[in-house]
């Protein structure tokens, strides 16, 4: 494994397990501020870290919404110029209205480096298991 896949796959990490144990601070300082979210659960892409920031204060204040674990797994990393592309099957425990669901998914994270040589994420695609 390549440093640049190394370095990709412990940003991925480090995203995952922050939103694995629902720590909202370190979750959202994993994407950068111009950040696209697209989620198959929602009507529209949200444009910007802050718009998901608010969707997921609405989460949880109107459905109780709570990650209690998430695990990924079949994980890959590719380069398109500056763009890194991760790829995974993610499997995520969430409480939601105080009743525990499993949700099995697809999900896209496209990384870019800033300029300090930090890895964010910058775009994010989450699909249902087929």
């Amino acid at each position: 494994m390549t440093e640049p896949q190394s370095a990709v796959l412990a940003a991925a990490d480090a995203l995952v397990a922050a939103f694995a144990r629902h720590d909202r601070t370190a979750y959202f300082a994993a994407f950068a501020e111009e950040a696209s979210f697209l989620f198959y659960n929602l009507d529209r892409r949200l444009e910007s870290r802050a718009a998901y920031e608010a969707e997921w204060t609405l989460w949880e204040e109107r459905d109780g919404f709570r990650v209690l674990a998430c695990r990924s797994t079949d994980r890959n990393v590719q380069f398109a110029g500056n763009a890194a592309i991760f790829t995974h099957a993610v499997e995520t425990d969430l409480s939601i209205g105080g009743e525990t669901v499993t949700n099995n998914e697809r999900e896209t994270i496209v990384f870019s480096r800033d300029p300090s040589g930090r890895w964010l994420a910058v775009h994010e695609h989450l699909s249902p298991v087929a």
